[in-house]
């Protein structure tokens, strides 16, 4: 009874928080560096490609090319999905913003390495994997991503690589934050979402 009280009480205090961080600038660093040596270790050079979900997994995945070339000066074809189309919710009346997407290469008989910040519900993915299909079929697609929300799936979607994985309760969200100032840092935060 006593640790059910705690708990409860433990989580009434963190979704109550307007942010809490998850992972600091260096930690992130440091995921970054260890996901690049792990995709470095699995891949064929001459096969692959590397293409980043719009928005935010680009900003992920521009850093995980740039180290990737940093370390091997090899550099893979790198390419921007959007995913904005081929999502489920489209035909629902919602506000979208479709950006660009940025492929100049065919991906037929190549390994993708698809790249997105936080891995939630799977829908995403999903309509990512639907707007790839527009520029050839793959030999494979493996998914890379900085934070894994595995109790959080809706679709049969799992990472291949991952950064940490994050067990949350619905009403926290978890967001990562792109530093866009010098002074700024890179941040993964726990932030209460807002009732609608």
């Amino acid at each position: 009874m006593l640790l059910k009280i705690m708990l409860s009480v433990f989580f009434y205090n963190f979704v109550t928080m307007s942010e809490t961080i998850l992972l600091n600038g260096n930690q992130i660093q440091l995921t970054i560096e260890r996901l690049s040596r792990e995709v470095i270790e699995s891949i064929h050079f001459s096969s692959t490609v590397i293409i980043g979900v719009q928005p935010r997994g680009v900003l992920l995945a521009e850093k995980i090319h740039q180290k990737i070339l940093e370390l091997t000066k090899i550099n893979i074809p790198f390419g921007k999905i959007d995913t904005t189309f081929h999502r489920d919710d489209f035909r629902r009346g919602k506000t979208l913003n479709a950006k660009v997407t940025d492929i100049d290469f065919l991906i037929e008989e190549k390994n993708v390495i698809l790249i997105d910040d936080v891995l939630y519900t799977g829908r995403t993915i999903r309509a990512a994997i639907d707007a790839l299909m527009s520029f050839g079929r793959p030999t494979k697609i493996e998914l890379l991503v900085l934070i894994d929300r595995r109790f959080n799936r809706e679709l049969p979607i799992q990472p291949d690589f991952v950064g940490n994985v994050v067990d949350t309760i619905e009403k926290v969200d978890v967001e990562v934050h792109w530093a866009t100032l010098e002074s700024a840092e890179n941040k993964v935060v726990f932030v209460k979402e807002e009732n609608n």
